[in-house]
């Protein structure tokens, strides 16, 4: 499944700030069982505007790495609502096939 949330940047402050912060949750974040990875996009047409993917098994194991508190994470997210507001966009069921151009994996 995929867990799916856009990022407004505040004025005043970077993608970059960010950037920083989120690569250090989703270094925690991706110790949990079932995590399978985490991405990070900017909007073409505002620079202010980002789209964070993380891939897990299942939305069982999501869900029990929310249920375990982690004071590091937490931090790390307290750190960066200065300078973002984070909406969730949800989660979504995996494509139930994907069709890549050959020598892609």
């Amino acid at each position: 499944m995929l867990y799916i949330f856009e990022v407004q940047i505040k004025p005043g402050h970077t993608a970059e700030d960010y950037a920083e912060a989120w690569v250090r949750a989703s270094k925690l974040i991706q110790q949990a069982p079932g995590a399978r990875g985490t991405r990070l996009h900017r909007k073409l047409d505002d620079l202010k505007v980002l789209i964070a993917i993380a891939e897990w098994n299942s939305k069982a194991e999501r869900d029990a790495m929310e249920q375990q508190h982690n004071p590091d994470v937490a931090a790390i997210i307290r750190s960066a609502a200065p300078f973002c507001d984070i909406r969730p966009l949800g989660e979504f069921a995996e494509a139930e096939w994907v069709v890549l151009p050959p020598g892609t994996d």
